[in-house]
């Protein structure tokens, strides 16, 4: 009894693993009885036994007079698994699985173990476990598994004609609802057959040269100002940067080493003359041992999420839109190279791109071939004044 409530009481001892599955299913902790706890419902207790299928679980009564026609058992004991590994923390929370009907829970568990064992990165798994849930949720009591074809093209339909949900969400949606189907329970790839909306092409948001000199020379953080200096002069994403180690830096052929970038894919990228002596003096104030730009504790990088905050901070003054991100780094990197001459083709291998039209989006900002445009406006304007000015000469004469 909580709160002069029923409640379903889950206990095992205090920092197992299994602390991240009982949050992902939407439970408080209440410090009095030092457990996780969930409404008092049938639908929560059989939540509960899909999210722990595979554990010894101990059902106890903790308290009397418990209704017959509610849950089977009142509390809950799970001794908690061995585990080597600790779940990895991620920046985005996952939705609760309380917000799904129970029958969806073992779909989710499925979803997230095969994109577990396919090794998804952990970024498209949180997007991938959101837009599951997101539909799961919208099924309320239909199974996912029993969800024709017919009816997911209706609620794809529905999400772009009546949720009016952006191109790239649906996209997303309609990639996570593809792995289950096809990955997870086998179906044939009729989603072929399903009609992608098409994307808005968005141009990159390029910052000139001089404002990217302007906001580094301003920063007087000598680690701030190593890290920004760093991703501008390798094109390198916020990810990127971030998890660089002091390894990765070879000096004797200019090079860094990109590890298990996007895609999982090892690269290689030029290394600025004047970018590594800015990183040995950074080394030598600092001294890291394992990463480049520690956090706290210095037993891993800064977070993501930190070093986006310090290019908001050091070019929030300099008058630059507020589209205008980290990754705006990367982009005015590749279309300064662009306007250069550096050929497109070297950009592509830099930038880890493996298709060439996503390079390709770059001329479309780059100044240096329509600078030398002149408007038809111009033209008209510069002959009619030319006319004029000869029409005085003549008039003089």
């Amino acid at each position: 009894m909580h709160k002069n409530r029923f409640r379903i009481g889950i206990f095992f001892p205090s920092g197992a693993m299994e602390n991240g599955l009982v949050k992902r299913m939407g439970a408080l902790y209440s410090k009095t009885f030092r457990c996780w706890h969930l409404p008092y419902s049938r639908d929560c207790y059989i939540m509960i036994q899909e999210t722990f299928k595979g554990y010894t679980i101990h059902a106890e009564n903790k308290t009397a007079n418990v209704p017959e026609e509610t849950a089977p058992a009142f509390g809950l004991i799970l001794p908690a698994l061995e585990r080597t590994v600790p779940e990895k923390r991620t920046g985005k929370k996952i939705l609760p699985l309380s917000d799904i009907n129970p029958k969806n829970v073992a779909a989710w568990l499925q979803m997230e173990q095969q994109l577990q064992l396919k090794g998804y990165s952990d970024s498209t798994q949180r997007t991938y476990k959101n837009e599951f849930l997101i539909y799961l949720k919208q099924l309320k009591q239909v199974a996912a598994e029993d969800m024709p074809e017919a009816r997911i093209k209706n609620y794809l339909q529905y999400c772009y004609t009546t949720l009016k949900l952006s191109e790239n969400t649906i996209h997303s949606r309609m990639n996570a609802l593809k792995f289950y189907y096809e990955q997870v329970l086998g179906r044939e790839k009729f989603f072929y057959e399903i009609p992608r909306p098409k994307k808005h092409l968005q141009l990159p948001r390029v910052i000139s040269e001089e404002k990217i000199l302007e906001g580094l020379l301003a920063i007087q953080n000598i680690k701030h100002q190593t890290l920004l200096l760093t991703a501008y002069s390798a094109g390198l994403r916020v990810s990127e940067v971030v998890r660089l180690r002091i390894t990765d830096i070879n000096a004797d052929r200019m090079q860094i080493f990109i590890s298990k970038a996007k895609g999982k894919k090892d690269r290689m990228v030029t290394l600025s003359s004047f970018t590594l002596q800015a990183l040995r003096v950074y080394l030598e104030a600092y001294k890291p041992r394992n990463w480049i730009f520690e956090g706290q504790p210095n037993t891993d990088h800064i977070s993501i999420r930190t070093a986006q905050e310090i290019f908001k901070q050091a070019y929030q003054k300099l008058g630059l839109p507020p589209s205008v991100s980290f990754h705006s780094l990367r982009h005015s990197y590749a279309t300064h190279l662009l306007e250069n001459g550096t050929d497109i083709k070297y950009i592509q291998e830099l930038l880890g791109h493996n298709d060439i039209k996503t390079t390709l989006r770059y001329t479309h900002v780059s100044m240096k071939a329509i600078q030398k445009i002149e408007s038809p406006l111009d033209k008209i304007i510069r002959k009619q004044q030319l006319k004029l000015d000869n029409d005085k000469k003549d008039e003089t004469k």
